[in-house]
């Protein structure tokens, strides 16, 4: 006989992640950043651009608004998740 581990093992009883994984401090910071930080650089940027000559500001500002939006996007989506959560 060997000694082999042989307790039986039953579903569900992993450790189970929740549906949200923002936690609140990071929700807080990101949220700020997509909805103030990020969309004033990139109106910083591309107003500032043509004054100084330079000639990435419209890629650039292009570039921090996509980044706003994605932050936005998967915080948003937390907070459904979340409430989501909460009401099951």
């Amino acid at each position: 006989m060997t000694d082999e581990n042989t307790e039986l093992k039953t579903a569900g009883t992993e450790p189970t992640v929740p549906d949200w994984l923002l936690p609140n401090r990071a929700y807080d910071v990101l949220k700020w950043l997509a909805l103030i930080v990020l969309p004033a650089i990139g109106v910083l940027v591309q107003t500032l651009g043509p004054v100084w000559g330079w000639t990435w500001a419209d890629q650039a500002a292009t570039t921090i608004n996509a980044v706003a939006l994605a932050i936005g996007v998967v915080i948003g989506a937390s907070t459904l998740k979340a409430k989501a959560s909460k009401t099951e």
